[in-house]
């Protein structure tokens, strides 16, 4: 009797299991929502809607620095493929200080073109490069 005790228990629990790697399967339940128009680096952004410290990032872009960490203007990957298609050395990406952070937090601003002070277009992310929005009505000073 003991033994069909014991069983019972493995039984229950091989059936949980076996639940939750269906459920684990089924697409769309272990997702998130799909992304919204904010993925894709079609969304915009005025430069006057950045949070202060960003217009502070893209005023330091077009004087060409200093910048406050060593990964600023280092070039970005467009790993993600979220920004249009560009040869690698096209990106570079900035840090957009986040107040009460320690670190470098998840705000940056990616701006592309051949000449890093003088931009062909910018891009501001909030989510550490999870979306894109393209910075527009800038003008550098």
């Amino acid at each position: 009797m003991v033994r069909n005790a014991g069983g019972g228990w493995r039984r229950a629990l091989a059936a949980g299991l076996l639940g939750l790697a269906c459920a684990w399967g089924t697409p769309g339940l272990a997702k998130g929502p799909a992304p919204g128009p904010a993925a894709t680096a079609d969304a915009t952004i005025a430069a006057a809607q950045l949070p202060p410290q960003g217009r502070d990032v893209l005023a330091l872009i077009h004087q060409g620095g200093p910048f406050r960490h060593d990964k600023d203007g280092t070039v970005f990957g467009n790993r993600e493929r979220l920004l249009p298609n560009q040869p690698r050395g096209f990106y570079r990406e900035y840090t957009v200080r986040t107040p009460g952070v320690r670190h470098r937090g998840a705000r940056r601003i990616v701006c592309g073109g051949m000449v890093p002070t003088r931009p062909e277009a910018c891009y501001y992310t909030e989510d550490h490069y999870a979306s894109f929005r393209r910075i527009v009505q800038w003008n550098p000073q």
